[in-house]
């Protein structure tokens, strides 16, 4: 079982909900990047996706995009995200990592060598947002292979083939993108979240963790009562960008918010009958 998986299993024994903040590797500095992530897990995170800066975010919003363009601009690389992730596991061996990016990066590692390399720094699992899980077999099979958990991403216009495919493709856990449009986008509707996850996690059998816009302890509270997991990250982003030379101490709190408000519906507190 994975550590993933470990943590799913875990948090549904408590009764509890999964916390997957997001941060991108080597912003607002690559020395910022494992304090940030320790801040994660200090204010509550069950599993971090650790984003993998691309020139091309085609799935971001501008908040993300900006992140990854200075990350870029002070030479982040996919390489450097591993080794920050060997860092990580330097003090946490318990704490899940995804990373979540494009497919360019690794197509240019090539996709043993990155599953290999992957592993051995302490990744867990592997979100590429252009790997559609019918055109990704055989690297699917190969993360699996290898130690990895291929995580998907389904949207409100997914068929009921493409739940198949991922149900098929995927492992650790399914990400719903809650609206139509990039990260940071507005207009969360729960209402429809609510409608869709139950067909969902019926057809993949997995945990669903549902992201794109989730800014808040309300909003986090609402979608954790009817998914597995809430996904943050712009709003985490902006909590970086906005707050130069304060950035882990503001990220930490703002994680405690979040964590408080989705542990409040493992007591029924501030749900609404």
């Amino acid at each position: 079982m994975s550590r993933i998986q470990t943590v799913f299993q875990r948090l549904q024994a408590e009764g509890r909900k999964a916390l997957i903040p997001f941060v991108t590797a080597g912003f607002p500095s690559p020395e910022l990047t494992l304090p940030l992530m320790q801040a994660l897990v200090d204010g509550g995170a069950d599993i971090i996706e650790l984003g993998v800066p691309f020139s091309d975010p085609m799935a971001d919003g501008p908040t993300i995009q900006r992140a990854s363009e200075r990350a870029l601009a002070q030479g982040m690389s996919l390489r450097k995200v591993l080794e920050i992730v060997r860092a990580f596991r330097a003090t946490d061996a318990a704490t899940p990592v995804v990373l979540m990016g494009y497919a360019n990066p690794i197509e240019a590692m090539g996709a043993e060598r990155f599953v290999s390399a992957a592993a051995e720094a302490g990744v867990d699992g592997v979100l590429v947002v252009d790997y559609p899980p019918e055109e990704c077999v055989g690297f699917a099979a190969t993360a699996k292979a290898g130690g990895l958990d291929p995580i998907f991403l389904l949207a409100p216009t997914s068929s009921e083939q493409r739940y198949a495919d991922v149900a098929s493709a995927g492992s650790g856990y399914i990400y719903y993108v809650s609206l139509k449009g990039v990260t940071g986008s507005a207009k969360l509707d729960v209402e429809e979240v609510a409608r869709r996850i139950p067909d969902i996690r019926a057809a993949v059998g997995m945990p669903v963790g549902v992201g794109f816009g989730i800014r808040d302890a309300e909003s986090a509270r609402a979608v954790g009562a009817v998914a597995d997991a809430v996904v943050i990250g712009s709003r985490i982003i902006e909590e970086i960008e906005n707050n130069p030379g304060e950035e882990v101490a503001r990220v930490a709190a703002f994680m405690r918010d979040i964590r408080c408000a989705l542990d409040d519906l493992a007591t029924g507190k501030g749900v609404t009958q």
